[in-house]
């Protein structure tokens, strides 16, 4: 039985662990097939799985919000997933790693103002060291090897639009969440989001390719399927839907750290000297955009 005092502490560190695999499973699945046919069939796959969950664990749907449900989808998962699942046929993962992650909690501290959430000078400062910071990731990738990559840069600025996307995403998960439970409106969101996500395959094989996938990549759809989409989908979720969107996006601080180490590892990759400068940056944007009050919260 786990401490009531540690559910917290545990459910943002197994958010942060997924999704940092996440990263290296999508460079593995994007390096062997085309990235928009891998993210339609991830999430086509997660939405049933999810919502035959969530069926039989008696969940709410959230369908008296399936409008602002659909606009989720529209930026957590047809949004993000296309412009960071081709970023990363661009660049290596760790690009992805220190930009998408360390963006995200200044980029929704921003958007959260939508729903009530104060916007401070805190906030306005911690977002322009972050965006200093991802500008120099960006900068020092495009210039790796000495050589400017043009691609590279593409691909880096993919991943500052996902970080955007996402970050749209968390706040309407505050307003979809109130009618709906986690379960439910992550599989509703990503039924939605593969219907979207589908069509867009047809301008790569048009799922020709789909039966001559290798075996790689279907453990990399795995992978993604249910830890990255079923289990840190839905943790993400019950966290926003416990302390709100600002405090939520705040699991994004160890996924850079766990996905460098893993893409040196599995990947073999090795972040240019200043991408590093520059993600110290955006944390130190991130910490001082999202610090507040200590405050007591009970768990």
């Amino acid at each position: 039985m786990v401490p009531a005092s540690l559910i917290t502490p545990l459910a943002y560190g197994v958010v942060a662990l997924v999704w940092s695999g996440g990263w290296i499973a999508g460079k593995l699945g994007v390096t062997a097939v085309p990235p928009l046919e891998l993210s339609a069939i991830r999430f086509a796959l997660a939405g049933i799985l999810l919502l035959a969950l969530a069926r039989l664990a008696g969940a709410r749907l959230g369908l008296e919000r399936l409008g602002m449900i659909a606009l989720s989808a529209v930026f957590g998962i047809f949004g993000y997933n296309s412009l960071v699942f081709v970023g990363l046929t661009m660049t290596p993962a760790s690009d992805a790693a220190l930009i998408v992650p360390t963006l995200v909690p200044v980029l929704t501290a921003l958007f959260a103002t939508v729903v009530g959430e104060p916007l401070t000078r805190a906030k306005i400062a911690g977002f322009g060291l972050s965006a200093a910071g991802a500008t120099l990731v960006i900068l020092a990738g495009g210039a790796a090897g000495g050589t400017w990559s043009g691609e590279r840069l593409v691909g880096d600025l993919l991943h500052v639009g996902g970080a955007a996307c996402w970050g749209v995403y968390a706040t309407i998960g505050t307003v979809t969440l109130r009618a709906g439970s986690p379960l439910g409106v992550v599989g509703m969101s990503s039924l939605i989001g593969a219907a979207m996500l589908f069509p867009l395959g047809f301008l790569e094989q048009g799922y020709r390719d789909v039966p001559s996938w290798p075996l790689d990549a279907w453990r990399a759809i795995l992978f993604l399927v249910i830890f990255t989409t079923i289990i840190g989908f839905v943790l993400f979720y019950w966290v926003v839907r416990r302390f709100g969107a600002g405090l939520a996006a705040m699991t994004s601080y160890l996924v850079p750290i766990g996905t460098l180490l893993l893409a040196a590892l599995v990947l073999g990759e090795r972040p240019a000297p200043l991408q590093l400068v520059g993600g110290t940056a955006i944390l130190l944007g991130v910490r001082i955009a999202t610090r507040r009050p200590a405050v007591t919260v009970p768990v």
